[in-house]
């Protein structure tokens, strides 16, 4: 079997191809002379067989196909056909592998292969498939697999891309003919192994005459000599790829290469100027800004850097230059205080040099100018000027009220020469020890001066012009108070001087000291001793230890705290100041009951009761009688609150008097439980002013004018009405009255009542069996109840 292409490059290919040897594949191999299929080396071997090598009944190689096929019929691959094949349709070829019927059909009668979509190599190079002639009517094997390829021949369908562009890249200003700039690389999709179609060429289209690229690396040069950054600083070039060699119908791609000249110090520092002038006042601070310059440099970046320096000028040390590192400026700054009266310009002159030279571009230096710079002073109206900004005084503490301590001076450092007037500053001087002359400056004391409250004030002096109050100059008078013996010695603390009662004669029992406030040069000295009074007391004596100490010793023993519990000794202390001051101190030494140690155990009088109570016994004895009292109290004042009624019975309002009983009587008839009397008195009632809903403090009463009808001569319900009507309009005009109607009604039952009796005992009056008699044997509680019904003629009650 053997298989046919569609070209002529095909069938010579498929001819060396036969040249091949071929070996035997071992399954279903066709035997040549009689074409029965032979047995599987799959199967049971048969130890008496012996193999055979056959010849292969079919032979191909690989097909070819061209890419990207446009026709309208399926292309035509090539064709498969077996010796087997005899013609009468009995064969059948069946194909299989990648893309077999999707891409691939064969005609399985004749053979034919045929691709049915258009193939991309760059998708897919090749295919691979397998073949099988199979018996048609029982789909047996007739002839073993067989695999073959279809290879898709490559056309020039992909133009060159550039996968890293568009390019950035950089070279140096001044750079030599030649010099690299980037290399660029295209890449082109068809294959490279067959004929012209992956082979790239370069070419600039756009950026001539600055740059070239070499035709087959990509490499892009400089194309001219020095090109300035300062003149132009980028360029953008268009390089092309095109395949085929660069030859005619091949396609092509472009790319973007942006260049940009990097900086080199080819520039020098130039100054716009030859000479600057600046103006400044003369009250400029130091170390303010004067002026600020700059030299012109057209790099950038560090080779724009500069120093700046002064190199002459008739101001030495006056000013200083230095570069601002932003800007690249040169900032001139005062040093020293401006002075319009001593000098009113500077001239200086100015160097400014490039930091970082490169060697390579000396030839277009010097990289350094020079400018002269004037600096004018202008006048300003400056406040006065102490001679001395601090001067120092002294004055004794004894002085007297408008003693002279000193004098402070100033002047008025401009060409007017204005008058000064001379004020203290009154918070540094709160309690006004001091005065000063507006005119003459002279310092005296305005109180009395005390060292030892404050030794040293420091005063601030106002220096003001007469001409502009607004210039004000301080100065600083700092005044020492010097010191006099003022002040007597003292003990240096308070002692407490406890005295042992086993003491024995000539026991120190206290050493004391003195100070002193005042401080004389030569330093204290205090001399000790006990005063006149006490001189020669039998109980203790002094010792001067001529070390500003003195020392107290007893002169006795046995002392006793029953006798004197505390013995007071005056003691004498003496400065040697001149003249010399001195003070008494008293000095406290109480008796103490000590142990063999000599440590106090107890000090101070000894109470003479030898038997008694402790004081916590004492303590709890007060405790309890308090507690006792407080239970007292309490019982007192509850007795009293359940005594005091509410309301007082004067002063409760009879129509809220309600009664409470559990028997019933014969309602208005009735004049045991409820006094109808005070009811029925209307004629007299409290003074309409007063609000009903309280109980008043005070009664008043309020009688009506007599043109006024007696409620006494109405009837029973008109007395009502009439009463009712009386309280709503006194309650209408009443400005102190509750904001609402309160309705009080008093109904009543008996004779005469509208509701009739309601009583259940007017039942006396029917006709009934009950008898009542045995109400008389209940007692005298019972005793109207009795009279009631237990009379027969009772019925005349209620007639």
């Amino acid at each position: 079997m053997m298989g046919r292409c569609c070209s002529g490059i095909c069938r010579t290919l498929a001819f060396l191809a036969l040249l091949f040897p071929l070996w035997e594949r071992g399954c279903w191999g066709l035997n040549p002379t009689s074409g029965d299929l032979e047995k599987s080396p799959h199967s049971d071997p048969d130890p008496w067989e012996v193999l055979h090598r056959h010849k292969r009944s079919w032979v191909w190689n690989q097909f070819f196909v061209l890419e990207e096929y446009t026709g309208n019929e399926p292309l035509y691959v090539g064709k498969l056909h077996s010796d087997v094949d005899k013609g009468d349709g009995k064969v059948k070829y069946v194909l299989s592998g990648e893309g077999a019927t999707s891409i691939f059909t064969i005609d399985e009668n004749t053979g034919d292969i045929h691709a049915t979509k258009r193939l991309d190599r760059e998708a897919q190079a090749y295919y691979t498939l397998q073949a099988q002639a199979v018996d048609r009517l029982t789909n047996l094997p007739v002839e073993p697999r067989s695999e073959f390829v279809v290879k898709v021949q490559d056309i020039n369908d992909n133009e060159p891309k550039f996968l890293d562009g568009p390019y950035l890249a950089g070279v140096p200003e001044m750079s030599p003919l030649g010099t690299m700039v980037v290399q660029v690389a295209a890449t082109d999709a068809d294959d490279p192994t067959y004929g012209n179609s992956a082979r790239v060429v370069y070419s600039i289209i756009h950026g001539q005459p600055y740059f070239s690229v070499e035709p087959k690396t990509g490499v892009i040069r400089t194309a001219l000599p020095n090109m300035d950054r300062e003149t132009r600083d980028q360029y953008v070039l268009v390089i092309q790829a095109k395949d085929m060699v660069g030859q005619m119908g091949g396609l092509s791609g472009t790319t973007s290469v942006t260049v940009t000249l990097t900086d080199v110090n080819d520039n020098p520092p130039r100054f716009t100027h030859k000479s600057y002038q600046y103006t400044v006042l003369e009250s400029l601070p130091v170390q303010s800004v004067v002026a600020r310059i700059k030299a012109a440099d057209a790099d950038i970046g560090s080779n724009a850097e500069m120093d700046y320096r002064i190199m002459d000028g008739d101001g030495p040390g006056m000013f200083n230059i230095t570069t601002d590192e932003n800007t690249q400026e040169g900032v001139i700054i005062l040093l020293k205080p401006l002075d319009f009266e001593t000098k009113s310009s500077f001239s200086l002159r100015i160097e400014a040099t490039n930091r970082n030279i490169d060697s390579n571009f000396l030839s277009l230096g010097p990289f350094s100018d020079t400018s002269s710079v004037k600096v004018t002073v202008e006048d300003v109206n400056e406040p006065p000027v102490f001679s001395t900004p601090l001067s120092k005084m002294s004055v004794s503490e004894d002085a007297k009220v408008g003693t002279s301590i000193g004098r402070v001076s100033a002047h008025d450092p401009d060409t007017s020469n204005s008058g000064i007037r001379y004020s203290i500053d009154r918070n540094t001087d709160l309690e006004r020890f001091f005065n000063v002359d507006a005119l003459s400056g002279v310092i005296s004391t305005a109180k009395p001066l005390d060292r030892e409250a404050n030794s040293v004030h420091n005063l601030t002096i106002f220096a003001i012009e007469s001409q502009d109050p607004m210039e004000i100059g301080k100065g600083i008078a700092l005044i020492t108070v010097l010191d006099i013996n003022d002040n007597a010695p003292v003990f240096a603390i308070d002692y407490e001087t406890l005295l042992c009662e086993n003491a024995m004669p000539g026991q120190v029992i206290q050493t004391i000291s003195a100070v002193d406030k005042d401080e004389p040069l030569s330093g204290h000295r205090f001399y000790f001793a006990l005063a006149a009074p006490v001189a020669g007391n039998l109980n203790f004596t002094l010792r001067d230890n001529k070390d500003n100490t003195a020392s107290i010793l007893t002169k006795r023993g046995g002392f006793r705290r029953r006798e004197q519990p505390v013995y007071r000794l005056p003691v004498l202390i003496v400065d040697s100041g001149s003249p010399a001051l001195s003070s008494t101190n008293t000095l406290s030494v109480r008796v103490c009951d000590c142990d063999s140690d000599g440590v106090a155990l107890s000090c101070g009088a000894v109470a003479y009761t030898s038997t008694g109570l402790s004081t916590g016994a004492l303590l709890a004895i007060l405790g309890c009688i308090i507690t006792l009292l407080v239970m007292v109290l309490l019982i007192v004042t509850m007795r009293r609150r359940r005594k005091e009624p509410l309301i007082l019975e004067e002063e409760r309002d009879i129509r809220e008097n309600i009664v409470r009983y559990d028997d019933e009587g014969g309602g208005e008839e009735d004049t045991e439980a409820f006094d109808m009397v005070t009811l029925r008195n209307l004629n007299v009632i409290r003074d309409p002013n007063v609000r009903r809903d309280v109980t008043p403090d005070t009664p008043t009463f309020f009688h009506y004018p007599a043109s006024r009808p007696s409620y006494k001569s109405l009837p029973d319900n008109v007395v009502f009405r009439e009463f009712i009507w009386e309280r709503l309009k006194d309650a209408d005009v009443d400005p102190s009255a509750p904001p609402y109607d309160s309705l009080q009604t008093y109904a009543f039952e008996g004779s005469g009542s509208v509701a009739e009796s309601l009583s259940s005992l007017e039942s006396l009056s029917t006709d009934s069996d009950q008898n009542y008699d045995y109400l008389s044997n209940w007692g005298p509680r019972f005793k109207k109840l009795a009279d009631l019904y237990g009379n027969s003629d009772g019925t005349s009650v209620f007639s």
